[in-house]
């Protein structure tokens, strides 16, 4: 008789989960609140950048190490899925305008404490001169007079990879259950099947800690753009991102905001976004709009992740914040050993947080 999972939430850990799961044999059941043509989800907005050395100036060092894992293990989850799904290691680059240089010397410092903690392989981020920047990225604005460059980073096509993590969990088997919201309650405790709540906010009722940060992204087409890796330019602010995708399309986002609400971008955000893309390349200004997004990510205390007990055949995967492409495969490679021998080697090495809460499951 095979094992059953019953995960509740088709977002990038349901359908990783669903996708693995299903490839060891496993009857997988997974349950979902939206129809399948929802496309307003985090995961679905995300820019998908793979980019551990540079978030790690604001981010617990467990996240930099689950980070790294996971770029070594994107490459094989893409090559399995037999699809065409857009994977860049070219690295990133870090940029700033002349006026917020002590900014940038302040993330240099944060950054290279940071290395020293890191294996030699991963803690490489190299200065760049006017020479070397535009040797590197020559389509940047001349305004740009040097940068540090971080080559062991990454991005991908996070809606190319959703797709083909559904189409190939259901070769595998799997069941989806669109517009089926269900909370761990609603199913009999059974020796035998496995719940894995991954509803991101909406497991609330279950793990009160979590809390929602807001997102606003913006995607753009831009052919007379080229840039050839993720961009970030470093802001008193915020450090405001520019992945370039396939097909001329850029996905600009930044903000952070300690809030749930999740109507329309700002206008104040757009503005923001849109000036400091046309100031790294003017091709920006002829850019044509695709979408403008926000979303809340679901954030623990820390802004780490944790996989949480409910009762010993309940698991809750939550708190990715906007680290969720970043981390998934080390999370999800973590649950896979709970699940099959009750304890987790990658979760200790990681140090991903494992919790106990029996307290409450209605």
């Amino acid at each position: 008789m095979r094992q059953s999972i019953i995960i509740l939430g088709a977002g990038l850990l349901g359908r990783l989960l669903a996708y693995s799961l299903a490839k060891k044999n496993y009857q997988v059941a997974v349950f979902e609140k939206s129809p399948l043509e929802h496309q307003q989800s985090a995961a679905y907005a995300a820019a998908a950048m793979l980019a551990p050395l540079a978030e790690s100036v604001s981010c617990e060092l467990p996240i930099v190490h689950m980070g790294f894992y996971s770029l070594t293990r994107w490459p094989t989850i893409i090559e399995e899925l037999n699809a065409n799904i857009f994977f860049q290691h070219n690295g990133s680059l870090i940029i700033w305008h002349q006026q917020d240089a002590s900014v940038a010397r302040h993330f240099q410092t944060q950054l290279h404490q940071v290395e020293q903690h890191l294996d030699q392989q991963y803690a490489r981020s190299v200065h760049l001169d006017t020479l070397a920047l535009k040797n590197l990225e020559p389509n940047l604005s001349p305004a740009f007079g040097e940068g540090i460059y971080l080559p062991n980073e990454g991005q991908l096509d996070n809606r190319a990879l959703l797709d083909s993590l559904l189409k190939k969990g259901l070769e595998l088997g799997v069941t989806y259950n669109w517009q089926s919201p269900k909370k761990p309650s609603d199913f009999p405790t059974n020796s035998h099947t496995w719940i894995l709540d991954c509803r991101g906010l909406g497991s609330r009722p279950q793990w009160q800690a979590l809390r929602g940060v807001r997102g606003e992204v913006i995607r753009v087409f831009a052919p007379e753009v080229q840039l050839q890796r993720p961009t970030r330019l470093m802001h008193p602010k915020y450090p405001i991102y520019i992945a370039p995708k396939k097909d001329h399309i850029y996905v600009i986002g930044a903000t952070e905001i300690e809030s749930e609400d999740q109507s329309a971008i700002s206008v104040r955000s757009t503005l923001e976004l849109l000036s400091a893309a046309y100031t790294i390349h003017s091709g920006f200004a002829e850019a044509r709009m695709l979408e403008a997004n926000a979303q809340c990510r679901p954030t623990l205390a820390n802004n780490s992740p944790a996989i949480q007990y409910l009762n010993d055949q309940t698991l809750q995967i939550n708190g990715l914040y906007r680290h969720g492409y970043l981390i998934a495969p080390a999370i999800v490679d973590a649950t896979l050993e709970l699940i099959e021998t009750g304890t987790s080697h990658t979760a200790r090495h990681l140090a991903i947080q494992i919790q106990e809460n029996h307290a409450n499951i209605d």
